[in-house]
């Protein structure tokens, strides 16, 4: 025990003091910083947002019905719109050409312009209102029908896939981001030791295990705090500019994460990355060289980035609850993401969380025990990767 909490202290010591893990950091909430700070900035650089809207023309037809349908834009009522456009001196244009007719001119199209169908709502309703009077009804009662209200309410008595998907996608990529960028440190961390041969001196000074667990708990220590202080800034950061954020529900689906699925996120998020870290310190510490590293890792990399995709796939589709995604939630690398993705999203049992929980627990026990025997037969092999037989007839003997 007491190697191993000197091999855990030293490793940590050495993430903290790294130049490039504060330097990250400090960058991604600098980042998170200006982002959410952003419609504050904006709003203090608008003096007067009316004399600021863009002007749109009317031809044909009153400037007032408009007006009301476009609380965005200076609706004004003119002639040859057309050339008033084409020379910037509005934004945009309607042409009425009958009661249920028209035609929009605009310079430059945008691929968010939505104008033309709140155009069509606007003559479908003039027109209804217009027939209804001329059949022999009052204005006043062809209005009310026309705008009467629909009251209406939900009630999601399982998991709202619209709400939970945005944060659930933030986990998710999360998730994937820090094991490949940790997994691959480690095997590095690994690699450079061994390179500098001051791998024969430690693997005398402490036992494979402690040397192994240590360097993976202190590099997920790192990533949890790593992730605490991004994700703790963008929520202190949002929260100190939530009225300025209007109500974006987007951003509301994000930092309005139920408590316990907040719980879950963390405890896969540890129990993925453990699996992960153990699978790829082994793999440093079979090669010689730095470059090896990828080749060698490859394998594990390509199911991570798979597990990541059939993840991603299904909750893109809306269904979560395909038999692949039952059976990836108990297979140890795609069960991390798989699970949370059907917790938040989908209705799931009790006993199918715990069992997954445990085919984890026993996996990361499993690759934790194997990673130690491939460190201490791997570390003092020096020259080529060594073929898979030949490894697993290293491990028979160890």
């Amino acid at each position: 025990m007491r190697q191993f909490k000197e091999v855990l202290r030293f490793e940590l010591a050495g993430f903290m003091k790294n130049r490039g893990f504060v330097g990250v950091t400090v960058l991604l909430v600098a980042v998170l910083a200006l982002t959410m700070f952003f419609p504050r900035f904006t709003a203090a650089l608008e003096s007067d947002e009316t004399a600021e809207r863009p002007l749109m023309l009317v031809e044909g037809a009153e400037a007032d019905v408009f007006a009301a349908a476009f609380p965005d834009y200076r609706v004004e009522a003119a002639e040859k719109v057309q050339e008033k456009v084409a020379s910037g001196e509005a934004a945009c244009a309607f042409r009425i050409e009958g009661p249920t007719a028209y035609t929009y001119y605009v310079l430059n199209r945008s691929m968010y312009d939505v104008n033309t169908t709140v155009a069509e709502e606007v003559l479908r309703s003039s027109y209804r209102l217009s027939a209804m009077v001329a059949g022999g009804m009052s204005p006043d009662t062809a209005a009310g029908i026309l705008s009467a209200p629909v009251e209406g309410r939900t009630e999601c008595l399982g998991q709202d896939q619209g709400q939970n998907f945005f944060y659930t996608y933030v986990m998710i990529f999360a998730l994937y981001i820090v094991i490949a960028v940790y997994g691959q440190l480690i095997a590095t961390r690994v690699a450079a030791e061994k390179s500098s041969r001051a791998m024969e001196l430690l693997i005398t000074s402490a036992t494979p295990n402690a040397m192994m667990f240590g360097k993976v708990i202190a590099a997920c220590v790192a990533g949890l705090v790593q992730m605490v202080a991004v994700f703790g800034a963008a929520l202190l950061f949002y929260h100190l500019n939530a009225d300025f954020w209007g109500g974006n529900e987007i951003m509301q689906a994000i930092f309005d994460m139920p408590v316990e699925l907040f719980g879950f996120m963390l405890l896969f998020f540890v129990l993925g990355f453990f699996f992960y870290a153990f699978l790829y310190g082994a793999i440093g510490s079979t090669v010689s060289r730095m470059e090896d590293i990828s080749p060698a890792s490859m394998p594990v990399t390509l199911l991570f980035v798979i597990s990541f995709f059939v993840v991603m796939f299904s909750m893109l589709s809306g269904s979560v609850d395909t038999v692949l995604m039952k059976i990836c939630s108990y297979v140890p690398f795609t069960a991390p993401m798989a699970i949370f993705a059907r917790l938040a999203m989908s209705q799931v049992a009790s006993w199918e969380v715990l069992v997954s929980v445990g085919v984890q627990l026993l996996s990361i026990l499993g690759s934790g025990v194997l990673s130690a025997k491939i460190y201490r037969t791997g570390v003092l092999r020096y020259g080529n990767a060594p073929k898979l037989p030949a490894l697993f007839r290293t491990l028979r003997k160890a």
